[in-house]
């Protein structure tokens, strides 16, 4: 299987050069760097040869944020160290020149393919002398070559959900093979670390999910419409997908009986629909407005939907209550959910629906400490939302203290095996 896999990803590299000129021409990738993707001659390395060299690979922008308080450790602990991040969306590189420059030893770089020479020529310039892949990056001739090199690779918040570990198991041996090759596992939940110990992986620990970890910096976060949101009584319905959205305006049209200054947020997973969302809400008779970047909310209107990307947290600053989206849809039963981290960290009360699959762990957790209320219907949504409501005005709940605890107590834990491994 090995062999079949890296003829294919080779045969494959003449089509993804075109792929990603076509995502660059999309405006999908980094018009300056892209290159870093699928060039041996972009893999310009600026590291101290006589510094030890870790290179983290995020794939995007959840698993880039996770890993910096990691890393922040790390720098803290050894001075004779440096940094390589890889990751593989626009997005994510984007933030890293922001979150990186306080940084002189970490370096951003986009992750190649996965094709044999590329992955070849990116370990022989960089020359790693470790290998973190974090969450579900499990790239076959990275791993392998790196084994084969001898350079010690940890897997830290794997994440293995029951359809990626039975695709897996039709092909055992491949499988064995290629998790058994890590000297450290680190799993963001109890399930992965069972399909592990299937694979006959090694060193394999759960302390709990490392997003957990970061923290959100309310002093940086900053809205346009801050006097706005301080002074009106809203909830937020966030990362909605197709489906959901009625749901949420029947929602409003319920709290709206009781509360008839009552503003509901709609912040869709996929911004390429706010239009369908103001046909649905306009079909209602609710006055709704296309927020875009930049632009002032209207005071005669109740429904806002947002049409920029990456601005979450500029809003769940500000909101008592957030429901979140890809949870209430039966079709996703094995693959829903959402992460709600952000928002609870920022002292919001979560509500999902009933599937979410992907972030089972991290709602137990939210459930436990009273953060997050599962719901089954929008009459259900719409009694929680009115009890929150009783008052606009947002108040400490002890949630963020809550979360810095745990946060602390998963990172302690982590750091322990992690310096462990490097040692």
């Amino acid at each position: 299987m090995i062999l079949l896999y890296r003829v294919l990803t080779l045969l494959l590299y003449p089509f993804l050069i075109v792929f990603i000129y076509f995502r660059k021409f999309l405006k999908k990738e980094d018009p300056l760097r892209f290159k870093e993707k699928i060039l041996s001659s972009n893999f310009d390395s600026n590291r101290k040869v006589s510094s030890k060299l870790i290179w983290f690979h995020a794939a995007s922008l959840g698993e880039f944020k996770s890993i910096i308080p990691i890393v922040e450790s790390l720098l803290n602990n050894y001075k004779d160290l440096e940094v390589l991040i890889t990751t593989s969306t626009l997005s994510s590189g984007d933030l890293s020149k922001i979150v990186l420059k306080k940084f002189s030893n970490v370096h951003h770089r986009y992750f190649p393919y996965d094709i044999e020479f590329l992955i070849k020529n990116f370990l022989n310039v960089w020359k790693p002398n470790y290998i973190f892949l974090v969450d579900s990056e499990i790239w076959p001739n990275l791993i392998l070559l790196a084994k084969n090199q001898k350079i010690p690779l940890a897997l830290i918040n794997a994440r293995i959900t029951a359809k990626t570990f039975n695709k897996w198991i039709k092909f055992p041996k491949t499988a064995k093979k290629i998790f058994g090759a890590f000297d450290l596992c680190l799993t963001s939940n109890d399930e992965t670390k069972h399909y592990l110990k299937k694979f006959e992986a090694k060193n394999i620990s759960f302390h709990g999910n490392i997003k957990f970890i970061d923290e959100v910096d309310k002093d940086k976060i900053k809205n346009l419409n801050e006097n706005f949101l301080l002074m009106r009584r809203f909830w937020i319905a966030a990362s909605t997908h197709q489906g959901e959205e009625m749901f949420c305006l029947k929602t409003h049209k319920k709290v709206k009986e009781r509360y008839n200054d009552v503003i509901t947020f709609i912040i869709p997973r996929h911004i390429n629909r706010v239009k369908d969302i103001k046909i649905l809400a306009d079909k209602l008779n609710l006055k709704t407005q296309i927020l875009n970047k930049g632009e002032i909310i209207l005071n005669n209107k109740e429904i806002i939907i947002i049409n920029s990307f990456g601005v979450l947290n500029d809003y769940f600053k500000y909101a008592k209550s957030v429901f979140v989206g890809k949870s209430t849809l039966k079709k996703l039963k094995y693959s829903g959910g959402q992460n709600p981290i952000d928002a609870a960290k920022l002292g919001c009360k979560v509500y999902h629906g009933p599937y979410v699959y992907n972030f089972q762990e991290v709602y137990k957790i939210l459930n436990k400490y009273n953060i997050s209320k599962e719901i089954g219907t929008y009459e259900e949504l719409s009694e929680n939302l009115i009890k929150d409501l009783l008052s606009h005005q947002k108040s400490e709940i002890g949630i963020t203290d809550q979360l810095k605890v745990l946060g602390q107590k998963i990172l302690d834990k982590t750091m322990l095996n992690i310096n462990s491994f490097i040692k």
